[in-house]
């Protein structure tokens, strides 16, 4: 008789309808030995206000702006930005079609959380994080009447790449739609043409039924690791009740499940491995600017937690080799990923020493 397939041990490939690709699971092999590090990442003293930090209140920025003694969240155009809203002239055309460029224009911002240094979005009160999830809304809003995409993103610890501990996030608005987005885009709309239902509202619809890859939830969120996840413990965060085309869409009471339910999430990251979990985290909505009068119906509000942590706080995933030149591949499903994070404490581990 032949061997039935058990999706957590046998090999397979998983389809990302999101963006065309595939992944290859190999469960199998979590059965290898290890003799690699396991330790906690050593924990580093960082000050709660640090004159020289030029993310911190009060302190002098590198262009000699001074910021202001702000209390809650606080936004400025960064000093070193990868866009200019203008001065760059036109490539022209380069006479074959392999050289293309065209214009890129745009801006670049910082958003600090919190006044303070020495804290993170899953230690803040939910008020606080409410406040950025507002701030997050106000800046769709005023770079979204200008730009047809707006990337908030978190790179959130040193191993990402993450140069200062003041809890922020950055800011990037272009008038152009970048690679990611505008892959998703191109897919959302393809499933929505073909089943008449956005993908996303369809996904979050069915892994609510389902239950078997869901992290954290609320009335109005699911935190899940997808079916097609590539990062050992990634997550997509996604509404559960409605369809919402981007963050300004929020009301109040699901502006507040949203801070609850992140404070949750990246509690429960912390606590896999009792470290401040690193990631590179970002919104992806319906595009703005000249779009906004566009039908963005296939479109789902959604934001995607890239950790690359895997076995303990100083052993990563590395995205090489076969990875690189071939597809994807992860060792832990993304149903045992999911079943590890649900299963943590709900409290942060600072909190529960701090009890004890």
């Amino acid at each position: 008789m032949a061997e039935s397939f058990d999706a957590k041990e046998h090999q397979h490939v998983r389809f990302n309808p999101l963006k065309g690709e595939w992944v290859l699971v190999s469960p199998h092999r979590l059965k290898r030995p290890w003799s690699g590090q396991v330790e906690k990442a050593a924990e580093v003293s960082i000050p709660r206000h640090d004159p020289k930090n030029p993310l911190c209140p009060r302190a002098t920025r590198a262009n000699g702006k001074v910021n202001p003694d702000y209390s809650s969240t606080f936004l400025f155009e960064n000093d070193f930005p990868a866009l200019l809203q203008e001065g760059a002239p036109q490539p022209g055309p380069s006479g074959h079609p392999l050289f293309r460029a065209e214009s890129a224009v745009g801006t670049c911002q910082v958003m600090c959380f919190h006044p303070w240094s020495d804290i993170t979005l899953p230690l803040m009160e939910p008020s606080d994080i409410r406040a950025v999830i507002d701030k997050w809304a106000d800046i769709i809003t005023d770079l979204g009447a200008k730009y047809r995409w707006v990337q908030i993103f978190e790179n959130k610890g040193a191993v990402m790449g993450c140069s200062n501990p003041h809890p922020h996030c950055q800011v990037w608005a272009s008038n152009f739609m970048p690679n990611e987005p505008q892959i998703k885009d191109t897919h959302q709309r393809q499933y929505y043409a073909e089943h008449k239902v956005p993908l996303l509202v369809e996904y979050a619809r069915m892994e609510a039924e389902k239950k078997e890859r869901i992290v954290v939830e609320n009335e109005h969120w699911l935190a899940v690791v997808p079916y097609w996840a590539t990062w050992p413990y990634e997550t997509m965060l996604l509404p559960r009740s409605r369809h919402i085309l981007r963050l300004t869409d929020l009301t109040p009471e699901e502006r507040d499940a949203l801070a609850d339910i992140m404070k949750r999430l990246l509690t429960k990251y912390d606590n896999l491995f009792e470290t401040s979990f690193p990631y590179s985290m970002g919104w992806h909505g319906a595009p703005t600017g000249e779009s906004l009068t566009e039908d963005n119906f296939h479109w789902q509000l959604h934001a995607m937690y890239y950790p690359p942590l895997l076995r303990s706080a100083t052993v990563k995933k590395f995205m090489v080799g076969y990875e690189m030149l071939a597809l994807p591949q992860r060792d832990l499903t993304a149903e045992q990923a999911a079943e590890k994070l649900h299963n943590l404490p709900d409290m942060h581990y600072k909190q529960r020493s701090d009890q004890s």
